[in-house]
């Protein structure tokens, strides 16, 4: 999703550019990859040679590595003319591309993650990348497509919906499995129960990997899956928002929506402690009970300014902005 919405922002600035995509045959968003791809038989980042014989023929001018990418990999983009982005996610990633054979090879390093969430550079590498003449990580925070009024407002009237009179439900990508129960059940209950307590409507969004029908509860709007587009125009719009740790919480504090946050993977808990720590989220367990306290607290006015307030002092969290920049600087400013 975060190599889409980049490219999407390429094509936007440079409507002739040529855009492919690699991908494992095996992933589940390969056969919906809004542009050309190579699918191969397992990720890309084991794939050397297949990788490398396609920038051989392609040639490049940018080569970017989300999350992926072995040094080779990199070390051939190079060579053959092409800007090197890697993009890491959390500290063993960018630990690794930060290491010399990689860093010197790399011409921008993106980390999709506040610092305070995955901690600042340390010192030791601070002095290899200066030795070596590259720069630091850039923290980015999450990357995500900015909210476009014309397509909120046609999004609210589809789904019966008043900007900031709604509460914005997401557990993920839907699979994911706390205890015996999904998720997205224990956040389309906590929806359900909510309305019954508040009578503030809520759009649950189950998920594409949601693996049965999605339920239906009186107040609230259920919905299989949201393009990014949508789903930050939706969550822009709400009141207040119920979220997994991932990608979307991040977007929300980006985006100053006051969120209550409940793991939903082992990734997650520290993430959230993160960001809890910071005051800028509301956290609980995964289990009914307490994620309807913590829901009832999220919406009282006290709760809700107090998140608004912390926000308000943070700084902006975008990182589509700071990327394009970034991509403008290393193409130049004639491209």
């Amino acid at each position: 999703m975060r190599s889409v919405i980049l490219a999407d922002a390429i094509r936007q600035q440079w409507p002739d550019a040529d855009i492919q995509f690699v991908l494992s045959r095996q992933a589940p968003y390969a056969s919906s990859c809004p542009y050309p791809a190579t699918l191969l038989d397992q990720s890309p980042t084991k794939e050397v040679k297949a990788v490398n014989q396609l920038m051989q023929t392609f040639k490049p001018e940018l080569v970017v590595f989300d999350a992926s990418g072995r040094k080779s990999q990199l070390q051939q983009a190079h060579k053959l003319g092409a800007k090197v982005i890697f993009i890491s996610q959390h500290k063993r990633k960018r630990s690794r591309g930060m290491k010399l054979g990689r860093a010197m090879v790399t011409d921008s390093h993106w980390v999709v993650q506040p610092e305070f969430v995955i901690g600042p550079v340390s010192a030791l590498d601070k002095f290899k990348l200066k030795l070596i003449g590259k720069q630091e990580p850039i923290f980015t925070g999450p990357v995500f497509t900015n909210p476009d009024i014309e397509l909120q407002s046609e999004l609210l009237k589809q789904y019966g919906l008043t900007a900031g009179e709604f509460v914005i439900f997401n557990a993920g990508s839907g699979g994911h499995k706390v205890g015996d129960s999904l998720a997205a059940d224990i956040f389309a209950e906590t929806a359900k129960s909510g309305y019954q307590d508040s009578g503030l409507k809520s759009l649950m969004v189950f998920g594409p990997n949601y693996p049965g029908p999605m339920q239906q509860f009186e107040g609230v709007i259920s919905v299989a899956a949201l393009s990014n587009a949508e789903f930050i125009n939706l969550l822009a719009a709400s009141k207040a928002a119920v979220l997994s740790g991932g990608d979307t919480l991040l977007q929300a504090i980006a985006l100053k929506v006051p969120t209550l946050t409940a793991p939903v993977s082992k990734d997650q808990p520290a993430r959230i402690a993160a960001c809890e720590q910071e005051g800028l989220i509301l956290a609980c367990e995964t289990k009914e009970k307490p994620m309807l306290m913590a829901y009832q607290q999220l919406l009282t006015e006290a709760c809700l300014q107090q998140l608004k307030e912390k926000m308000d002092t943070s700084p902006g969290m975008n990182g589509l902005q700071i990327g394009m920049a970034e991509i403008k600087r290393l193409l130049g400013d004639d491209k």
